[in-house]
């Protein structure tokens, strides 16, 4: 059974009124990452990460992809989000914390993903600060 599209809508906005959700979807315009990057990049517990990107992913923004016992996360192809995702890059454009992002995903993905995902949590975060220019998450 279809699910309503009045359901679908209500999926798909929720999704997007989260900041860390925006923030996930603006560091995935560049490309894929490990869920391990997105977890250092937003400086938040493995666990709410995993569920933002759920929740994403569920309302039909996200793609997942394993690959060995990596799982990566990217945007979705489909025409509605597209669509959406169109008015989520204006509405941050210009964000400084959305730039930030922007360019700690840069030098994560210069790093070989078996490598950063087997590094400490503390090596992590003090990459993706770095590049952050003092923004807080």
């Amino acid at each position: 059974m279809a699910i309503p599209m009045l359901d679908t809508a209500t999926l798909r906005f929720k999704a997007l009124g989260h900041p860390a959700r925006l923030r996930i979807l603006a560091v995935l315009r560049d490309g894929e990452l490990c869920v391990c990057q997105v977890t250092a990049l937003l400086q938040l517990a493995p666990s709410t990460v995993s569920a933002h990107l759920a929740e994403l992913r569920r309302a039909g923004f996200l793609t997942e992809r394993r690959d060995g016992r990596w799982v990566y996360y990217g945007l979705a192809a489909g025409r509605d989000a597209r669509r959406d995702l169109a008015r989520v890059w204006a509405a941050v454009a210009g964000d400084l914390r959305v730039s930030a992002d922007a360019r700690a995903a840069r030098a994560l993905r210069g790093i070989p993903v078996e490598e950063f995902c087997r590094m400490d949590n503390a090596a992590a975060a003090a990459l993706t600060t770095d590049t952050r220019t003092g923004i807080d998450s």
